[in-house]
């Protein structure tokens, strides 16, 4: 009887070790569908399976807006993204339109449908510069001590995390269910063009930035649909890519943005791309495990897709070797009207690359929305 009771000790013990040591799991302080996405993402991530999403799937693509129903991503493999990317730039201003010109209103109704067919959010935020009045991508130095405590515009920028708390937490059906978010503030933190970057603030006021901002909108806000997700651009280490994290207990998700851009030709831009993120995802991978926590690619792409099979050629090989929660594509805005040139990251119909996206659509551990139900991501 006492070897029995020792043996079901030492096998209780196994047990929870396994299920609890390096297994990424939400707090208890978050909605049940929110600790439910987290958990069926880190199976799926466990199983090796790659979530596709796409920044703006459903609000515009190349020569469309705002028409019902359509997608470039559904037009080519028949499927929407598994993961639909937004953005809440200029909500800070009171716009009833983000700063690509999407209608708060339209996006809410859009992210509400996606919830309820199974599919997965992600919203990022291009705040505008609250010392200069300018754009995000005013890398003002000193902008970040003037929002935290005791700075000049600490009780402006209080103000804009309520705005994005309203917006936030109007994101319910209509029966009061909240809709998890995969929320990325302060994302590309390692580069040096937003007012939050590496080269404008330190790595101490980066933290309590971050801190300010779960602060608010977590406990004063009461918002417990969200998951944070910690994201920064190029990195050359683990100690860089881990250099401004603000610690375990404000962070759910990592992860980075990188794109495809071409060298001295097509050939070595692909090169460094694989070289880069290949190198990239293995420490993104390392320090996710280490941390407890979820890795993802949160942006990625090769803009107008001039490879004909970028997409099992370039990308599926490195989402084989390296699995990631998932990858957000960046958006299809077509022609852009300042400068005339095309821009999108995801094909359209009739693109050159269309059939070979339909091959990666298929391939085994690549997951769109086709594979997913409201039951089976949050519940």
């Amino acid at each position: 009887m006492l070897f029995s009771k020792h043996i079901f000790i030492i096998l209780l013990g196994s047990l929870l070790a396994a299920c609890t040591w390096g297994q990424p799991a939400l707090p208890p302080n978050r909605t049940p569908a929110t600790k439910a996405l987290y958990g069926h993402l880190a199976q799926w991530y466990r199983q090796g399976k790659v979530l596709i999403g796409h920044q703006d799937d459903v609000a515009y693509g190349v020569n469309w807006q705002y028409q019902p129903g359509r997608s470039d991503v559904k037009e080519v493999t028949g499927a929407y993204p598994a993961v639909h990317g937004w953005e809440l730039g200029n909500l800070e201003l009171d716009s009833v339109r983000n700063l690509d010109k999407v209608p708060f209103p339209f996006m809410r109704q859009r992210i509400i449908d996606a919830y309820q067919a199974g599919a997965i959010i992600t919203i990022s935020w291009h705040a505008n510069n609250p010392m200069t009045g300018q754009s995000a991508w005013d890398p003002k130095a000193g902008t970040v001590a003037s929002v935290l405590p005791g700075g000049s515009r600490h009780q402006l920028f209080v103000g804009w995390l309520h705005k994005l708390a309203d917006f936030l937490a109007s994101l319910e059906t209509k029966n009061g269910e909240k809709v998890p978010v995969l929320f990325r503030p302060w994302h590309e933190q390692t580069g040096n063009w937003f007012w939050w970057c590496q080269n404008v603030c330190t790595p101490e006021e980066f933290k309590q930035l971050w801190t300010m901002t779960v602060d608010i909108l977590q406990n004063k806000r009461g918002l417990k649909h969200l998951i944070w997700v910690y994201d920064t651009a190029e990195f050359n280490s683990t100690a860089h890519l881990l250099e401004r994290y603000p610690g375990n207990a404000l962070v759910d998700m990592i992860s980075f943005d990188n794109y495809q851009y071409d060298g001295n030709g097509v050939g070595s831009g692909t090169a460094r791309y694989l070289a880069d993120n290949s190198r990239r995802l293995q420490l993104l991978s390392q320090a996710a495990d280490s941390l407890g926590k979820l890795p993802a690619l949160a942006e990625t792409g090769y803009e107008t897709i001039p490879q004909n099979e970028w997409w099992t050629q370039t990308l599926l090989p490195l989402l084989q070797q390296h699995p990631v929660c998932y990858v957000l594509l960046w958006r299809n805005a077509g022609k852009m009207p300042d400068t005339g040139k095309m821009h999108y990251y995801a094909p359209y119909a009739g693109h050159a690359s269309a059939p070979d996206f339909v091959r990666f659509f298929k391939s085994p551990n690549i997951v769109f929305a086709n594979q997913l139900s409201h039951a089976t991501t949050y519940q």
